[in-house]
């Protein structure tokens, strides 16, 4: 793993959110991004992107985020690859259950698109 984060893989089945911060992470924060818009769609084509990063909405239907991360998880290329979740549901309890499902941590939603791409370098810097 390097020492800088370049390209980021995002779960997210909101396609107004998937937007936004695609447009920040990618113009503000100058990383290459590819955006699921499912957990089984960030399964079957993560692999192949080699993410240095994995940001998870943690709210989607059908296969929710922690569900998305745990079947990553499986996947030997992705073992190790670092988890921030994106969630409205920030309760300190909620943080300790994401963090102990493998998630580095937690960033609040809604997220302020100019700031995303330093609150993503944050966490990256104290991994």
């Amino acid at each position: 793993m390097g020492d800088e984060i370049k390209k980021i893989l995002y779960v997210e089945d909101e396609p107004d959110i998937q937007k936004v911060a695609k447009l920040a992470l990618e113009h503000v924060g100058g990383f290459e991004v590819m955006v699921c818009g499912s957990g089984p769609e960030a399964i079957k084509n993560g692999p192949a992107f080699e993410p240095d990063m994995i940001l998870l909405d943690v709210m989607m239907p059908g296969m929710d985020g922690p569900a998305t991360l745990e079947a990553l998880r499986k996947i030997d290329s992705l073992v190790n690859t670092p988890a921030v979740f994106l969630t409205a549901k920030v309760l300190p309890t909620e943080i300790q259950r994401y963090k102990e499902l493998g998630a580095l941590d937690v960033i609040a939603k809604p997220f302020d698109p100019m700031a995303l791409s330093d609150q993503v370098r944050a966490v990256w810097d104290k991994r």
